[in-house]
């Protein structure tokens, strides 16, 4: 499922390396503050601290880019855990690279089967249009006419 918020904010490489309160983190990316937290408890991200405050840097902002962009396709937390836990062991990121890789594919075999079902069922609900249609014709009922003025 989609989750609300978590817009489109690019991330360039050394692009504005200071440190942010979650307050401005969570403006950036329309997040709110439990939503950033939960990520944080899932070990997503480990903001650095100043005492209480979370502070999140550079590489905080691209791995929140990045679970954003997985959550927009349908990628499991455990699943974008996974993808960004190779970023810290593979630096050629191939390992990285087969992994997305592996997990997009099985992502798009999901959506296939979805695409598949969605057909059917707006075939049969076409069917039951076409059907109900027929009906109101045959007792001379205007489709756009509601229930209430058929009452009457």
């Amino acid at each position: 499922m989609a989750q609300a918020g978590c817009g489109p904010t690019p991330i360039e490489d050394g692009a504005d390396d200071r440190l942010r309160p979650i307050g401005e983190l969570a403006a950036e990316f329309g997040l709110t503050h439990r939503t950033i937290r939960h990520y944080e408890e899932e070990g997503l991200l480990a903001p650095a601290r100043d005492g209480q405050m979370r502070l999140y840097g550079h590489r905080d902002r691209a791995r929140l880019a990045l679970i954003c962009r997985g959550k927009r396709l349908g990628f499991s937390l455990a699943e974008i855990k996974d993808f960004l836990n190779l970023y810290d062991t593979d630096d050629a990121q191939v390992e990285q690279m087969r992994y997305a890789q592996m997990i997009a594919r099985r992502r798009i075999q999901a959506l296939e089967r979805q695409l598949v079902d969605v057909r059917q069922t707006l075939g049969e609900l076409q069917v039951i249009d076409t059907q109900i249609s027929e009906y109101l014709r045959r007792y001379g009922a205007t489709e756009t006419q509601s229930m209430e003025e058929s009452r009457t």
